[in-house]
């Protein structure tokens, strides 16, 4: 027990000194938890033979993320990225493996152990990318979603990939090393025979019977999240008990990974096929919340076991071999990534992001590669050298990120995919920018009798727009010849309601200055945004969030005991008084000075946040009196 409490301490520790330190730096929590792992186990030597078991554990926050990320993924959604998945992940695994090949023969390695490599090595890391994704906020671009498509391509491929592994199994000759001694050795044996004497439900059958039990299970699980989960969900709701809910989000993920292990399935693409399912539930966001600080901690864990596992000794015999075969991959994956990048017409930022972002090898590398060395698909030796590669394949993956955020500050974001429209209308209100917030605008305005020339920088959506019969025009709202074509000359108002602050700022400004009499209605993200869009020269502007905020105040207030009459007004002196605040509050905002060091911004904020106090209680006061 005291050894036990000694480790998981030792582990803790690691991550919660290292962590905050790499994020701090910018580097990312991922390669955080990597450093933890090198400085207590290759380095310092706190840890030892137990991290291999560990690391077999914590993969299960590999599972855990998947079926998370399954949650946000609606069937539709899926549907509408099957081009991508085949086509862009199937590509990518086929090159990249060709590539390989290429040079395993090149090496004289034979036909299978090439083969092997190649499907080890096309692989990338979806903990790593994903994760890094989501810190960044780039699961959402162009390049962001095209690594999606092709990391879910690679985790559905293990599945044959594990398939085809003991039909390469290398005959005994192949195993003796240079000199004579049998290079497989005992303990490799005994593991090699763990897998036949698990549990299985297909064992022994025949191939189409495999097929049925397989194809049974899957719909069992796709059954059972659409009929069974939510009845039983509401029923352990009545005992309005967390923990329960946590233990049956847990059960949920847990039971459905035993069940595709049990017929040779990915546990990882089970997990995700019940999230999936599971998208459109009511209790959607309740699972998130329980499982989310489970998959943190054994995705933080996990990393930490593979910065731990490296072994320097193989690597200090030949560190050049090492490094330049972990470069090659690095190497050969990027240039096939930016070949199909070009194909699929990602440009810029997404070019650089998709890129560089799967250049690595991944975590189910490790997977495939223990699994061959147990068919003897692989030399063992060959195989220490593979987690070595794919280990630091890993640990530079967060360097590759800052170099793509080097690049992207170089860049422009990659949107023109085609050459701008023509704009061939007129109108007193020019809106740039037709997402969420400007379709609102464009209805109201429209329907109200006046005619605008809608602009956008996104081709999908300009798409979309036309076929329900609202007619934009693609190109990039900040370019001023794009707003002199629109109309700006004679426009009355122009709308910015863009989703890139900085690009707002650049509208406003180009605007201002093509025209100082024009009135500018801006969207803002923020008090901040609002403070630097008033010094670009915006007229009226709009925080994104404000109105509707407001107006869930407005629905608390009621419910704790306002009358309709009451929380409209102290709604509307909350806005007044805002309003009057972020005026006040814009003449002291200095961008050079950070806000909680502008002494008087901070006491003048104070002093103004004092008036609203004692403003809503003089206005309600003074209705009661009345």
């Amino acid at each position: 027990m005291e050894g036990f409490l000694f480790q998981a301490s030792i582990y803790l520790a690691a991550a919660v000194i290292a962590v905050p330190i790499a994020a701090r730096l910018g580097l990312g929590s991922v390669l955080g938890y990597l450093i933890a792992g090198v400085m207590i186990g290759p380095v310092l030597g706190l840890v030892g033979s137990e991290t291999e078991d560990l690391r077999h554990f914590a993969e299960f926050g590999v599972v855990l993320m998947l079926f998370l990320i399954g949650l946000e993924l609606e069937p539709r959604t899926l549907w509408a990225m099957r081009h991508k998945l085949v086509g862009l992940g199937g590509l990518q695994i086929g090159l990249t493996g060709a590539a390989v090949v290429a040079g395993a023969l090149a090496l004289g390695y034979p036909v299978s152990v090439a083969i092997a490599v190649a499907m080890i090595l096309a692989l990338s890391s979806t903990a790593i990318v994903v994760q890094t994704l989501s810190e960044k906020h780039l699961m959402q671009t162009g390049g962001g979603r095209s690594a999606f498509a092709v990391l879910l391509t690679q985790d559905v491929a293990v599945i044959p990939m594990l398939a085809i592994l003991p039909l390469l199994a290398l005959p005994p000759a192949a195993l003796i090393a240079p000199d004579g001694s049998l290079q497989r050795g005992s303990d490799q044996a005994a593991h090699g025979d763990g897998h036949a004497a698990g549990l299985s439900l297909v064992e022994g059958l025949p191939g189409w019977g495999v097929t049925l039990v397989t194809l049974a299970v899957v719909a069992a699980v796709v059954l059972a999240g659409v009929y069974l989960i939510r009845p039983v969900f509401r029923f352990i709701n009545g005992a309005h008990l967390r923990e329960i809910h946590t233990a049956f989000a847990l059960l949920i993920v847990i039971g459905i990974a035993f069940l595709m292990t049990l017929v040779g399935l990915s546990p990882a693409l089970g997990t995700f096929l019940a999230g999936v399912v599971l998208a459109n539930s009511e209790f959607k966001h309740e699972l998130e919340s329980n499982i989310e600080p489970f998959k943190g901690l054994l995705l933080g864990l996990f990393f930490i076991t593979v910065g731990a596992g490296i072994n320097f000794g193989t690597f200090l015999g030949a560190p050049w071999i090492i490094l330049s075969l972990t470069m090659a991959v690095i190497a050969i994956k990027a240039a096939v990534l930016f070949v199909l990048a070009r194909l699929f017409r990602l440009r810029g930022r997404d070019q650089w992001l998709f890129t560089l972002s799967l250049a690595q090898a991944g975590e189910f590398g490790f997977v495939l590669i223990s699994f061959a060395l147990q068919q003897n698909v692989l030399p063992p030796a060959l195989g220490e050298r593979l987690l070595l590669v794919v280990a630091f394949s890993m640990l530079i993956t967060p360097l590759l990120f800052i170099l793509h955020d080097v690049l992207a500050k170089r860049l422009t974001p990659s949107v023109t995919t085609r050459d701008a429209d023509t704009i061939d209308d007129e109108g007193p209100v020019i809106i740039a920018g037709i997402g969420r917030f400007g379709q609102i605008v464009n209805r109201l305005v429209r329907g109200a009798g006046f005619n605008t020339v809608v602009l956008d920088n996104n081709m999908d959506t300009i798409d979309l727009m036309r076929q329900f019969g609202v007619k934009g025009f693609f190109g990039d709202p900040t370019r001023p010849e794009m707003l002199q074509a629109a109309g700006i000359d004679e426009a009355r108002v122009i709308v910015v309601t863009l989703d890139d602050p900085e690009a707002t700022l650049r509208l406003v400004a180009h605007a201002r200055r093509m025209r100082p009499d024009i009135h500018i209605v801006a969207r803002a993200r923020d008090r901040t945004h609002v403070f630097r869009l008033y010094k670009a020269g915006a007229n009226d502007i709009v925080r994104e969030l404000f109105d509707s905020s407001l107006r869930a105040g407005r629905y608390v207030l009621e419910n704790m005991g306002f009358n309709e009459y009451e929380a409209a007004q102290a709604t509307n002196t909350f806005y007044n008084h805002d309003r009057y605040s972020v005026r006040e509050l814009a003449q002291l905002w200095d961008p050079e000075v950070p806000t909680a060091k502008n002494t008087a911004y901070v006491e003048r904020a104070r002093e103004l946040e004092k008036e609203l106090e004692t403003a809503l209680l003089s206005k309600l006061e003074g209705d009661d009196a009345a």
